[in-house]
């Protein structure tokens, strides 16, 4: 039966009747794909250990033989990395469940995403190993997001007269959400509703983590004033642009308010 084989990272499971899963992944091969995991909560052989939430599977799939429309069979998963220690902590669990809800609402079917999936590999594996901050993950997560996914702001300059933002007397800006940019005090008449006032400084951060190398990130150091704004534009920027509210951000929200 035909079919292919790839590594993929598992973004979203729910429950089909009283034995399958459909299975969204973002494979390295083939972009974000849904699958039915047909008995998988009774095949312990075809799938022991695998298809938890975030999860890196080796998954092997084929296609339907009769409905050419069908679904995608998964026909096994073998478990590469459960990043058990993102698992034992619920912070982290909040940020990579937000993280996976974002790809897989945003990215088109059956579309080869190597860049992404490979970011969101990294982001993963360096929350798992504690390599950075997980707030500072984060930041890099969603700007690199942004950016791969061609709609990261312009924040080099106003975006009415074309100051640029070192040039601009105000230590503070206008983020425009509506328009994707940044508005200087004496332009700020032309704004939108919807925004908020960030400082030039995490913008020049932001602006650094999106051009910088990937193997660089951790040499980033941010002010915790320069983190809470950072997380703070980005998670209502997001949201807004895609036009979703994220529930595992709505949880992430509340624990770090019960914290």
């Amino acid at each position: 039966m035909p079919g292919f084989v790839t590594d993929a990272i598992l973004l979203r499971k729910i429950e089909y009747g009283d034995h399958d899963f459909i299975i969204s992944f973002l494979s390295e091969s083939k972009g974000k794909i849904s699958v039915i995991a047909k008995n998988a909560k009774q095949s312990i052989k075809r799938f022991s250990g695998a298809l938890d939430l975030f999860s890196v599977n080796h998954i092997q799939c084929t296609f339907p033989k009769k409905k050419k429309d069908g679904m995608t069979i998964l026909s096994h998963a073998d478990l590469e990395n459960g990043f058990a220690n993102i698992r034992y902590d619920v912070f982290k669990t909040a940020y990579a469940s937000y993280w996976v809800e974002v790809m897989h609402f945003w990215l088109e079917e059956n579309k080869q995403q190597s860049a992404l999936y490979n970011l969101l590999f990294f982001s993963l594996d360096a929350l798992n190993k504690e390599s950075l901050s997980r707030e500072v993950v984060s930041l890099f997560f969603q700007i690199r997001f942004m950016s791969l996914s061609g709609f990261f702001p312009n924040i080099e300059n106003c975006d009415q007269c074309k100051t640029p933002v070192d040039h601009i007397k105000q230590k503070k800006v206008w983020f425009d959400f509506a328009e994707g940019r940044i508005i200087c005090k004496d332009c700020i008449n032309k704004r939108s509703k919807y925004g908020l006032i960030v400082s030039k400084g995490t913008l020049k951060q932001i602006h650094w983590i999106n051009t910088s190398d990937i193997s660089r990130a951790d040499r980033i150091k941010f002010s915790n004033i320069a983190i809470k704004e950072g997380e703070m534009l980005v998670e209502a920027f997001i949201p807004f642009y895609i036009g979703r509210q994220f529930k595992s951000l709505q949880f992430l929200d509340r624990i770090r308010y019960e914290k």
